[in-house]
This record gives C-alpha cells, sequence and structure tokens, in this order.
C-alpha cells in the first residue's frame, strides 16, 4: 500500500483540492508541504501531534516537510474556532516558544542533509510593506468569500476584529512566499483550515499560474465529538515538564473505548493489519488495546524507556492487590441494593467525595475513574461480581486513591 492510500485507510485525509494529482505526488515522495505552528505557548500539544505523526510519515514516504514557525502570525493568531482574541504576545515570548518547538519537532522530524526545513514566517511578514502588499495581493481575496468562510464565523457572532481578519491573507501569502523560495507545492492543516488553505493555493495559481495543492486532515475528535488533547485540568502536553509522562501515558490508557480504533488508526505506525486485530477486541479486553494505543505514543513522545516506566507505573497503581500503601474501604452487604452498588454511592462511601452531588459533578468533569477505567455516566452502577478479592481502585483526580474490597 502507497502512502496516499495508507493515510486514506487511516482516516486522515479529510478534503483534498486535486486528488489524483496529489496522490500521484505524494507517492512518488515528489511533495514538498508544510504545516503551520503558531508558538502560542512554549510547548506543543496533543493537538499538534497528528500533524507531526503525518509529516513524520510523508518524509518516511520520501516528501519533504517544511515546519512553518508563526512568528509573524502568533502575533495577530488564527481566529479559526475561537470565541474571542487571542492574547498579545512579546517578541521574546514569541521567540522563546519557537525554540521549544524547533527542539520538540525535532524528535519527529529527520532535518539533517535538508530533508526538511524549520522557518519562520516573521522573517518575511515582517518586512512587508502594507501598501505594496495591498497593492500586490489584496485585489485576489474577495470579502463576501472571506466573510462566508467558516473560519470567521463563530468570532463574527462577537465581533471579528480587523486584525483577525487579515489572517487569512498572512496564511495565503505564507504558502506564496514558501513556493517562490522553496519550491514548497502542497500545504497541510487540519480540516478547519480549508477556507485558510484554499485561500493560498488560489493565490499562488492567480499570480503565478502555478499547479499548487492543499489537503486537509480529520481533526481527531473523542466520541462526543469535542478535540482529544483536552482534560478537565487543561491541555495535554508534549512536554514532560508540563504533562508528566506517566500521564501523558493515563491520558491515552483512559480513552473512550469508542476512540481506541480511531486513535490507533490516525496517530501510531502499527501495521493497519495489527490494527484490525487490535479493533476486534471487545468488552474488557479493550484495555488491551488501550494500553498498546498509550505505550506507542508514550513511546513516540517520552521514548520507550519512559514508555515502559509509565506503563509499569500505571499497572502497579490500577491492577488488584498492587496498592498496599492506598486508603481501604470494605463494602458490606448492607452497601448493595440488589447486589449492585452506584458510582455516586462509592464515592461518598470512600470518602472521595462529601456528597452524591459533588460525587455526580466530579464523574461529569471526567475525574474518576475505576479500576483504570474512567467513568463519566454518574448513573452508573458497579455489580457485586466486579470486586474481587484484592480489590478495585477508585480513583478522583490526579492524587486521591482508595481500594475498595469485599468485606
Amino acid at each position: 500500500m502507497q502512502i496516499y492510500e495508507e493515510l486514506v485507510e487511516r482516516g486522515l485525509i479529510a478534503q483534498v483540492t486535486d486528488e489524483k494529482e496529489i496522490r500521484d505526488l505524494v507517492n512518488q515522495g515528489k511533495a514538498t508541504f508544510y504545516i503551520g505552528f503558531d508558538p502560542t505557548a512554549d510547548s506543543l500539544h496533543v493537538g499538534h501531534f497528528m500533524a507531526l505523526c503525518l509529516m513524520k510519515r510523508m518524509q518516511m514516504a520520501g516528501n519533504r516537510p517544511i515546519a512553518l514557525m508563526g512568528g509573524g502570525t502568533g502575533v495577530i493568531g488564527d481566529p479559526s474556532g475561537r470565541s474571542d482574541l487571542r492574547q498579545m504576545m512579546t517578541d521574546e515570548t514569541i521567540q522563546h516558544n519557537i525554540d521549544c518547538f524547533r527542539k520538540q519537532i525535532s524528535q519527529f522530524i529527520d532535518f539533517s542533509d535538508d530533508k526538511a526545513i524549520l522557518v519562520n514566517n516573521g522573517d518575511w511578514l515582517r518586512e512587508l510593506n502594507y501598501i505594496e502588499l495591498l497593492r500586490d495581493i489584496a485585489p485576489h481575496f474577495s470579502v463576501n468569500r472571506m466573510l462566508a468562510a467558516e473560519c470567521y464565523k463563530q468570532r463574527m457572532e462577537k465581533g471579528l476584529t480587523f486584525l483577525e481578519f487579515n489572517y487569512m491573507i498572512l496564511q495565503a501569502y505564507d504558502f506564496y512566499y514558501l513556493y517562490q523560495n522553496y519550491g514548497c507545492n502542497m500545504q497541510f492543516g487540519g480540516d478547519d483550515q480549508w477556507s485558510n488553505m484554499l485561500a493560498g493555493t488560489e493565490l499562488v495559481r492567480r499570480k503565478l499560474g502555478e499547479n499548487v495543492y492543499a489537503m486537509t486532515i480529520n481533526l481527531l475528535l473523542n466520541s462526543e465529538g469535542k478535540k482529544m488533547g483536552k482534560t478537565s485540568s487543561g491541555a495535554v502536553w508534549l512536554d514532560p515538564n508540563k504533562t508528566s509522562p506517566f500521564d501523558f501515558y493515563q491520558y491515552w490508557r483512559n480513552v473512550d473505548d469508542a476512540d481506541v480504533a480511531k486513535c490507533l488508526r490516525m496517530l501510531t505506525f502499527l501495521p493497519l493489519d495489527e490494527i484490525a486485530e487490535l479493533e476486534k477486541l471487545e468488552g474488557s479486553q479493550i484495555n488491551s488495546a488501550k494500553e498498546k494505543l498509550a505505550f506507542e505514543l508514550t513511546a513516540m513522545v517520552h521514548g520507550e524507556e519512559e514508555a515502559q516506566k509509565a506503563q509499569e507505573g500505571a499497572r502497579a497503581l490500577f491492577s488488584a492487590g498492587n496498592a498496599a500503601d492506598m486508603p481501604t474501604v470494605t463494602l458490606t452487604d448492607d452497601d448493595f441494593s440488589d447486589d449492585q452498588i452506584g458510582i455516586l454511592t462509592l464515592l461518598v462511601k470512600a470518602e472521595l467525595a462529601p456528597s452524591n452531588a459533588e460525587a455526580r459533578r466530579n464523574v461529569q468533569q471526567g475525574g474518576v475513574t475505576f479500576d483504570g477505567e474512567k467513568v463519566t455516566d454518574p448513573k452508573t452502577m458497579l455489580s457485586r461480581d466486579t470486586f474481587n478479592a484484592d480489590g478495585k481502585v477508585l480513583k478522583r483526580g490526579k492524587k486521591k486513591f482508595v481500594k475498595v474490597v469485599l468485606g
């Protein structure tokens, strides 16, 4: 299977401008493509992880990645999917964040021998003459079409600033510049970037009469339709000082059952036939697929040694019989009704929540796990048979654990 067909099989491709041409370029290793990263923090997060994996797959097939740092566009901030104006950053903060990004991206992409390049659009955007930009570039943009773009709709409801309105033009100019100076013939991004990417493709075609292409990838969403990489305590970062390897492992270990196969296909480099076998697992056996997912991704980001430590730590913490230092709560016959106990009752019984109302809030916010599995439904009932002689671990938040045993 060639790389384009593999991307399709893994469910990565959302939209393309010219499928036949893109398939030929990508499969022949003739694509020089860019993906942009606005340096809005000092670490990449799980939201960027998918793009990094795509860049790595493409490079392994002989294509040349360009990692574009938004030292210029980052000053404005992409309005896509936002309901508020992005906070302004100083030049020093932007440069610091770019340096951090550069180090992290180098873990995934081989920059040796010009196999990939990293550039900063601040190097050319900050030198632009505003009047010349208006005369040379702006006539190629229809205001009506720009206002109809999906990336502006949410911001239009609360007030789109002229500052943000320029983002599409500058992103399009990036592609125009990269084509002229680096031979970049393709751009990639999340499917929320389609309007911006079409603008760049059309600009190059109109100005230079050259064929260039755009491809968007499906954003990784959880089973509730929300973006992956968010927890009740914030984003899941690639920097181990912001999200530890153990917490990174646990994030993937606790993804919803419905999302496991999708994550395995989109993010790991496991062969598709091996993933197909993991997809057949049902019930409690799905935990094996979750462990595989968590290990593979943690190894990619933090190295195999850290992944091994995280896996061993998780198993020791959450498996029965290995929580000797944990407080213990003992359930009696009186705690069960028809041989079942509700998760809210159990949280109160274990003194992990002071009331059913607080317990319900903890569950709804995604902060409760039982036997290593996240509990998201406050109505969850646990049967007596669920509990064995060694006990099961009930967890609230990151640091509160109780071993639950039968009396």
